[in-house]
């Protein structure tokens, strides 16, 4: 008799541990992808997003003001297309060094990676050189934000962009240096590919900046 009563209680522990494992909430693969995500990516993609906000916007306003303002055909003839395109070279020279660091990361070559780093770094400096004589060669035929609705969004949007290559350049030199240290080797691994997420954005803003401001 005993026996069949701790079975039967054997029986109800079961069905009630089988009941509350039904109940318990399961986890997916994306909350698990999430847990498992370095809190510095999560943060790099939230700044990112925030960023794809003031740029979009930004190019949003320029394309509807231009639409209502008859198209600024005239003023857009003065920008120098040729900078343009000489830069969006470099810029995408440099988004193939980066790659490369972080591929030399996975290798664990720390040699390559500082190498990579600072052709990156370099190629950033030089876009900000064009970038600089190109505004120097504006000014000196009279245009200035203040010629036009058109020069303003020029002024604006390449500004704005060249600030944030700016700050690629000082992340990538800082990693650079940290890369050629040594002892902080462990650290600059990871924060790489981080620096590599936001070095990508920089080059696919300038992608859409210059058809619209140099080609259209």
């Amino acid at each position: 008799m005993a026996s069949i009563e701790l079975s039967a209680n054997e029986l109800s522990a079961n069905a009630g541990a089988d009941a509350a494992s039904t109940h318990a909430p399961q986890s997916t693969a994306p909350d698990r992808l999430l847990r498992e995500m370095p809190i510095g990516k999560i943060a790099i993609w939230w700044f990112l997003a925030s960023e794809i906000m003031i740029f979009g916007g930004l190019i949003a306003c320029y394309v509807l003001m231009r639409i209502a303002h008859g198209g600024w055909e005239a003023e857009a003839a003065h920008v120098k297309w040729q900078l343009g395109a000489i830069n969006t070279l470099v810029l995408v020279t440099s988004s193939l060094t980066m790659i490369l660091a972080h591929y030399s990361v996975e290798r664990d070559d720390r040699g390559a990676v500082s190498r990579y780093l600072g052709l990156t770094v370099i190629l950033g400096l030089v876009f900000l050189g064009i970038k600089t004589f190109e505004y120097r060669a504006d000014f000196a035929e009279g245009f200035t934000p203040l010629s036009g609705m058109f020069w303003s969004f020029y002024y604006m949007m390449t500004g704005l962009h060249a600030i944030h290559v700016t700050a690629g350049i000082v992340i990538n030199a800082v990693l650079f240096a940290m890369a050629r240290r040594g002892t902080l080797w462990p650290r600059v691994q990871q924060r790489v590919e981080f620096a590599g997420l936001y070095w990508h954005f920089v080059d696919v803003v300038w992608i859409f900046l210059f058809p619209l401001l140099y080609l259209s």
